[in-house]
């Protein structure tokens, strides 16, 4: 946190100098190691170990927050029969198909619920190819949706429109199907030794974390987790998350104050830009993408994605004045609000299955708007040969970054395999406006908006990014005025109107902003998402935000100093939703509505006034007293009881143990990375059996345990310089504090492999094999894991051959595997082998890792 997000670490500093306790679990001592209490080395890629370690701890020394875990999560609810856990099936959940490589989750059900839907997670699976659509009937292809929860879409409700029934509970904890229980069997094998051996660290070292958390979790006191963007760059990453999900909430660290888990954001708006989508499968607000096999109009998709219970029970009113703020008048209910004309889902249409779309021909334009994927992706030869396939591509960057200039000195032009004279890739490189020449709003960690004023004006013919878009939706709506092609509908029936201003005409951005928060049929400025409508009267560009520009005032325009408010600092900005700071904070009182104590109160039930109150807005609706109890049969969220503090989640409860919602089990389960030194020493199961490939000669696998490549890497950042270097390498200061690309190695990897400190090393995988110098360090621990020594390199991966600090992209070295529930990239870890001297040039280079190839067996891999 110190090295990649200084600023933030600020307050990590002021929470020491006040007696917090900063411990740091990571594979290299760094600038947070320096300053923290303790500093715990472990293997990359062994973080469910570690999770699972403590989570046993807390099961077995009986050290959960028992009356919270009692009254907030799902402990109590019983397991079906059919589920079987992976210590019974040598590391794989009941459902399993080896064939696709899939599960089925219909085991994972609680006992007396018909499906169980999550407040977020996979929901719809549906694979054309694997199926023969003329022979299945409407009522089999319904049941698969509801079955099969698979990888096409992530993030929202998630699928309850045939959740029925109540769970069988067992609020002593002791009927052996319970979750308590179920969880409890699930971690036991997670010993403190078990955990040493497969990380690394000694055992007094894991239990020092152990008895730190527990100690610093209870009603007095509560115990924060920091992560960043790393953590989900794993195979196994959304199960990361979840496994420190279960532990928060075990220890009753989520939703009070100075609890709960940070995700932290390196790069501008992050968070920003998963609330209103880049990613190909949601919608603003963590609205599911519809599915082309599978929703047909309005009622069929809320049908399917829109719980029951709950606050996305509204799905309905969130979806609909969606529509009405992009179509406006063009969106009635006689059309089902315009909700034809969104895009639908027919697959995997991430960033990789893109690239390997480009590959074979089947993508021909792509617009590359604050990225370098031929740096900053892993598999960089994967990335450029899908540019070289392309018709056109279009960069907007504020430097001539690789990803522009790849067509003629990109890596495979030096040794080959692309030549300029055959790149048929049209290149328009438009340069963009930097944060501090545009207005706007960051959206990063704790989900706070922030508005940001244009400093000074971008240079010559720099544009923002709303100028171009806007922009250029002007222009193709002209090409199509007139047109009376259906298809053309959804483009010229946009409300594309915003006031302009200035010599460029640059689109007012708190134009768009209101348009965000939403108004009501009045045209007034909605307050909160709970006033937007299902029947057309109401506008939001995206719900969780409804209330951004409450009064017409921007809310997050705000500054409003330190010392003139409370500790919450409710005017510094706005926070989604309804400016509320600690989502579930309901869950900071106890069931009666008491704070859990007077330290750690935040929000409490006021009897008297018959309100919930508070230091920061409830997340629960204020007049509903602890003991409120539902009616049969309410829904949304009158289904929700006064102690269910989770309001997003249908039974309003937090899942320690998730029966839908991930595409890899319903907990955590410890694997190998793909490419590992070493084997599995908790289960036969060797990597995520779910995980997903891309096999491509371009895309080779390095063997698991092999001799060839048998060291560990990873990758990370440096203070100086920032993700793929386009906003770095090209700045003298920077580029002069760390001028050239470097691998940390151990003195004793050093000496195993004769290499000599500033020198040159060459990196091996199956992909290729790049150079850089060496830097001896002993903050690189060689790490005893079984009966062997893993030896890890340490690689930042910010260079590349642009700019005035240049060197090998460390991404080239990755191949690309991914997590099933997300599609992200495992790119923080994966096994080299390391030797000194540089690498080859030219064609000697490709020879000199096929000769690796041949030494370790790699399969030739699919198509060239």
């Amino acid at each position: 946190m110190a090295e990649a997000h200084p600023v933030g670490f600020q307050w990590v500093m002021e929470a020491k100098a006040r007696g917090a306790t900063i411990i740091h679990v990571d594979p290299r001592f760094t600038r947070t190691s320096a300053v923290a209490d303790l500093h715990v080395p472990f293997r990359a890629g062994a973080d469910i170990a570690f999770l699972g370690g403590l989570i046993n701890y807390v099961l077995s020394e009986g050290k959960d927050f028992r009356e919270y875990v009692t009254t907030f999560t799902n402990a109590a609810e019983i397991v079906g029969e059919d589920f079987v856990d992976t210590e019974d099936m040598a590391g794989i959940f009941s459902g399993y198909n080896a064939e696709t490589g899939r599960y089925d989750p219909i085991s994972w059900q609680l006992e007396g619920v018909d499906y169980e839907a999550p407040a977020a997670g996979m929901r719809d699976h549906w694979e054309p190819e694997l199926r023969d659509e003329t022979n299945q009937s409407e009522q089999g292809r319904q049941r698969e949706h509801h079955a099969a929860i698979g990888s096409d879409t992530a993030g929202g409700a998630g699928d309850a429109a045939h959740a029925t029934g109540s769970p069988r509970r067992d609020e002593t904890l002791q009927h052996p199907r319970c979750v308590y229980q179920v969880l409890k069997r699930h971690y036991a094998r997670y010993t403190p030794e078990a955990v040493s051996q497969v990380c690394g660290m000694g055992v007094d070292e894991f239990l020092a974390v152990a008895r730190a958390i527990t100690e610093n979790s209870t009603r007095d006191r509560t115990t924060a987790w920091v992560y960043s963007v790393g953590w989900t760059h794993h195979s196994v990453g959304a199960q990361y998350i979840r496994g420190a999900a279960i532990l928060q909430t075990l220890l009753g660290n989520m939703g009070r104050p100075g609890g709960g888990i940070l995700a932290l954001r390196g790069h501008a708006s992050i968070q920003g830009s998963t609330d209103i989508p880049t990613l190909y499968d949601l919608l603003p607000g963590y609205i599911p993408m519809p599915n082309a096999h599978l929703h047909e109009d309005l009622r069929s998709f809320l049908d399917a994605d829109a719980a029951k219970t709950g606050f996305w029970g509204n799905m309905d009113t969130y979806l609909v004045s969606l529509l009405k703020a992009w179509w406006g008048d063009a969106a009635t209910a006689e059309n089902d609000f315009a909700f034809d004309y969104l895009p639908r889902l027919t697959g995997d249409h991430g960033t990789y299955g893109i690239v390997r779309d480009q590959i074979d021909r089947k993508t021909y334009g792509y617009f590359v708007v604050g990225e370098n994927p031929a740096v900053g992706h892993a598999n960089g030869k994967m990335q450029r040969l899908g540019l070289a396939n392309l018709d056109w591509l279009v960069v907007r960057d504020m430097q001539m970054i690789e990803t522009a200039t790849f067509w003629k000195d990109g890596p495979e032009i030096e040794t080959g395999e692309l030549r300029t004279e055959d790149i048929g890739t049209e290149v328009f490189f438009l340069p963009c406006a930097n944060h501090t020449e545009k207005a706007g709003t960051f959206t990063n960690t704790q989900r706070l908006l922030q508005w940001r004023r244009e400093a000074v004006h971008p240079p010559a013919d720099a544009r923002s990014e709303l100028h171009f878009y806007f922009h250029l939706g002007k222009r193709i709506r002209e090409k199509l005025a007139g047109s009376t092609d259906d298809r053309d509908r959804p483009i010229l029936d946009l409300t594309w109107d915003y006031p302009t201003f200035g010599v460029h005409e640059e689109p007012d951005p708190e134009a768009v902003l209101a348009e965000i928060n939403g108004y009501d049929a009045d045209g007034n400025h909605l307050a909160s998402y709970t006033e937007l409508k299902a029947d057309g009267s109401t506008t939001a560009g995206c719900w969780i935000y409804t209330g951004v520009y409450k009064d017409g005032v921007n809310q997050a325009d705000r500054r409003k100093p330190g010392t003139e408010q409370d500790w919450v600092a409710a005017e510094w900005g706005w926070a989604w939703p309804a400016n509320r700071r600690t989502l579930y904070n309901r869950a900071s009182a106890d069931a009666d509505g008491k704070p859990w104590s007077e330290r750690k109160a935040y929000v409490w039930w006021d009897a008297e006034q018959g309100t919930w109150t508070g230091h920061d807005i409830p997340d629960v609706e204020a007049t509903k007293p602890p003991t409120y109890v539902p009616e049969d049969g309410a829904t949304r969220q009158d289904a929700l009881s006064g102690t269910d503090a989770f309001i997003m989640q249908t039974d309003g409860k937090a899942w320690l143990y998730a029966p839908a919602g991930l595409a890899d089990g319903p907990m955590p389960t410890h694997y190998e990375p793909v490419e590992s030194p070493v084997a599995n020493l908790l289960h036969e199961q060797q990597d995520n059996p779910a995980l997903e490939r891309i096999d491509r000669a371009w895309n080779r696998i390095n063997p698991s345990q092999s001799e060839v490549y048998p060291y560990a890497f990873l990758t990370y950042r440096l203070t100086e310089h920032h993700t793929a270097g386009g906003m770095s390498r090209f700045l003298g200061y920077l580029s002069e504090l760390q001028p050239e690309f470097f691998c940390e190695v151990s003195p004793a990897l050093a000496a195993e492999r004769h290499l000599e400190h500033l020198g040159w090393a060459t990196l091996i995988s199956a992909r290729t094999a790049i150079e850089a110098r060496v830097l001896v360090t002993e903050r690189m621990k060689p790490l005893r894991i079984g009966d062997r020594v893993v030896h890890q390199i340490g690689l930042p991966y910010h260079w590349g051959s642009n700019g005035l600090s240049t060197g090998d992209p460390a991404n080239d070295l990755l191949g690309v595997v991914m997590d099933p529930n997300v599609h992200i990239q495992e790119s923080k870890v994966a096994t080299c082998d390391i030797q000194p001297g540089r690498r080859p040039r030219g064609p000697a280079l490709l020879e000199f890792v096929e000769s690796y190839r041949r030494k370790a067996g790699v399969e030739p891999g699919g198509i060239t």
